[in-house]
């Protein structure tokens, strides 16, 4: 897991701390962690149950699964909203197979709240795409999982985000980079609205596509110290993989 030592001197942004694979900044008064993940050096994948169906539900959970094929899980969060079932609730593909169809329409929630769009990965790059435009042009993906809204479309936060929003969460996505080579895993410490979320994408990372993957039940998981956020059991999780050793 590459540091973020590189970006840190370009951003020259204040008060990082180092832990594991992850790291913690401070952005307009809120606390952040940062994981960046480098696909062209790391395995970066997405799960959802078992051989049988089941869903993983927690981190430890994939981790055992990952341990009898002699893997350990590096990195990981939840990544995208779910029904009841822990089904997705929009497009989930997972090794090439499509376990869930795209949405493309407008609804109730943060994931209606459009526009809405699908995080799609391979063996070295990841792109952010709009969820209509994605359904137009159906791009091959290893992995994808739809979530919603979008916090950062091509430089500009999501328009229906009010700095002055009092609907306040710890919230958690992704961002990629332009050349889609990296990808950034963010939690936030503390609670925030839309806008200062996204905002830290746009203007703390510097990223120009960026996707809310959920709030309130936002977890993170880093074996590099320890860090094994407990709650609700969850639905799609997005994680880095090596060698167990």
């Amino acid at each position: 897991m590459l540091r973020l030592a590189a970006m840190l001197a370009a951003l020259a942004l204040p008060g990082w701390a180092s832990g594991g694979d992850c790291e913690t900044t401070r952005f307009d008064g809120a606390r952040f962690t940062v994981c960046e993940v480098d696909l062209r050096t790391e395995t970066l994948r997405l799960w959802l149950g078992d051989a049988d169906g089941t869903p993983y539900g927690s981190f430890s959970a994939l981790d055992r699964a990952l341990s009898t094929r002699g893997e350990r899980l590096g990195v990981a969060m939840n990544a995208g909203m779910y029904h009841a079932d822990r089904s997705p609730v929009g497009l989930f593909v997972e090794e090439g197979e499509e376990r869930r169809g795209i949405v493309t329409r407008e609804g109730p929630g943060n994931f209606g709240l459009l526009p809405n769009g699908v995080l799609c990965f391979g063996e070295d790059r990841a792109r952010i795409i709009e969820s209509r435009r994605f359904a137009e042009t159906r791009p091959d993906c290893r992995f994808a999982t739809q979530s919603g809204p979008m916090l950062v479309i091509g430089g500009d936060l999501h328009p229906r985000f009010l700095p002055d929003s009092t609907s306040i969460y710890v919230r958690n996505g992704a961002g990629v980079s332009e050349d889609g080579h990296k990808l950034w895993l963010v939690i936030s410490e503390d609670r925030v609205n839309f806008d200062l979320f996204g905002r830290f994408f746009r203007d703390g990372l510097g990223l120009r596509d960026a996707l809310y993957f959920d709030g309130n039940i936002s977890r993170l998981y880093d074996a590099g110290t320890g860090r094994n956020d407990f709650g609700r059991p969850m639905g799609p999780i997005i994680g880095t993989v090596s060698e167990a050793g």
